[in-house]
């Protein structure tokens, strides 16, 4: 049997990833940056056990294609989310480290 705060980190992990693998490759720019940030901590906060979620999108390293366009990146992606189950909080992290997007757990 888990705890509940092990399956309050399992929470904020699995969101953290289907979050990455969900929204990388979606054509994006300056223009529409705040939208997809805001679509994207909509569409996580629907789901079960996540109390909070902000997400930022770096705009400095969006490079527009011959279309005017970029693909979210990974790496422009900072997304910090709590989640909570029976009383125990999780706060977890997605933030680039030099040229990788790292997940983390912060508290």
């Amino acid at each position: 049997m888990h705890t509940a705060r092990e399956k309050a980190a399992f929470e904020a992990g699995i969101k953290l990833g289907a979050l990455y693998h969900q929204w990388v490759g979606t054509p994006v720019s300056p223009l529409t940056a705040a939208s997809i940030e805001s679509a994207i901590e909509k569409s996580v906060g629907l789901q079960p056990h996540v109390k909070g979620i902000s997400v930022r999108l770096d705009r400095d390293i969006m490079k527009p294609n011959v279309f005017g366009y970029s693909e979210l990146q990974g790496l422009m992606l900072t997304v910090e989310i709590e989640t909570r189950v029976d009383g125990e909080v999780c706060r977890a992290r997605l933030r680039r480290e030099g040229d990788y997007p790292m997940m983390e757990i912060v508290e």
